[in-house]
């Protein structure tokens, strides 16, 4: 295809074939903005194209060229309190109720850190890359959240809750953060901390209080300079902030701050956005993967088996002990 074109709407059907099938091969959705990544890493556009391919995608699902749903979206704007009617009879009901005892044991959900020296979350700075880390996390019981730029402060203050109560179970905690190549990324862990440090001293309504992250050990990888070299990302020609900033500017607050000025020097008036990284996703994955059995070792989905594994032994034994088996089956 020729980007360079007007898309009309024959050139929008040629487009969204071929987002198709690219999106076939990657197996997994992406935002609007993560399209133009994959784009021009496949040598498609270049990036003063991508608002182009941005609005070519929001456009094609506008008019129903591409599923309304064809790309990630946050789900902050989902919609609570929708009901579907059930599907057969209220006999259906109460037979699919009945087996679902019978298999029981995948709704009793084990404490994972008990016996484990870690426990870890996981914050990235775009959608795109939640969605490539999920899986990962889901197979170690690790939460991940997307903090889209300066999370806010309820954000902070659950995933801060969560690391009091591991700290006080003796483990130790470890924030592992994914974000974008530019100045204030590069300083993430100092802006990390200090961000929980300013919501210490909250209080929750049950009475709980805040987090002290002095303990916390705060881990950044991914879309460090090698990185991005080797995986050939692309890199985004100034430094203007979510704000609209410039930080390149001389009368930015932060242009005379050390941070910055090395950061000029040793990269720049460049950035790369963590977006990128969708165009790498095996390479992504193993990113994640390694990361957390840095900590947890190798063999912690192992050990996470055997929790599970413990726990359906025991309602089975429950089920016969109690005759609950048997009776359930006669009536089915």
């Amino acid at each position: 295809m020729d980007f360079t074109q007007k898309f009309t709407k024959s050139k929008l059907g040629d487009f969204a074939d071929l987002v198709n099938e690219i999106s076939g091969r990657i197996g997994f959705k992406v935002s609007s903005r993560g399209w133009c990544y994959l784009m021009e890493q496949a040598g498609y556009i270049d990036k003063s194209q991508f608002d182009k391919v941005e609005n070519a995608i929001n456009n094609c699902r506008r008019q129903g060229i591409l599923p309304v749903d064809f790309v990630a979206e946050e789900d902050a704007r989902a919609f609570s309190g929708v009901e579907k009617p059930s599907d057969g009879e209220v006999e259906d009901t109460l037979k699919w109720m009945m087996s679902d005892v019978l298999d029981g044991a995948k709704y009793y959900t084990p404490d994972w850190w008990i016996g484990e020296e870690y426990y870890i979350q996981v914050l990235v700075e775009k959608i795109d890359l939640k969605t490539l880390f999920r899986g990962t996390c889901e197979n170690y019981h690790i939460p991940v959240a997307n903090a889209k730029g300066w999370s806010s402060i309820l954000q902070r203050a659950e995933y801060s809750r969560r690391f009091k109560e591991a700290e006080e179970m003796g483990l130790k905690c470890v924030l592992i953060y994914c974000g974008d190549h530019d100045p204030d990324g590069l300083r993430i862990s100092d802006t990390i901390r200090k961000n929980l440090e300013q919501i210490q001293h909250v209080r929750w309504g049950d009475g709980e209080d805040g987090y002290d992250p002095s303990d916390l050990i705060i881990d950044r990888i991914g879309l460090n300079y090698d990185f991005i070299l080797n995986n050939k990302y692309t890199w985004i020609d100034n430094l203007i902030t979510g704000s609209g900033k410039n930080l390149a500017s001389r009368s930015h607050p932060n242009y005379k701050l050390p941070y910055l000025q090395d950061y000029l020097k040793s990269i720049g008036e460049r950035k790369c956005e963590a977006n990128a990284i969708v165009t790498t996703p095996d390479k992504a994955r193993n990113l994640i993967d390694d990361s957390i059995t840095k900590y947890l070792g190798d063999d912690a989905l192992g050990r996470f088996n055997l929790k599970t594994q413990a726990v359906k032994a025991e309602y089975a034994g429950l089920l016969e002990k109690t005759g609950l088996k048997s009776i359930i089956e006669d009536l089915i």
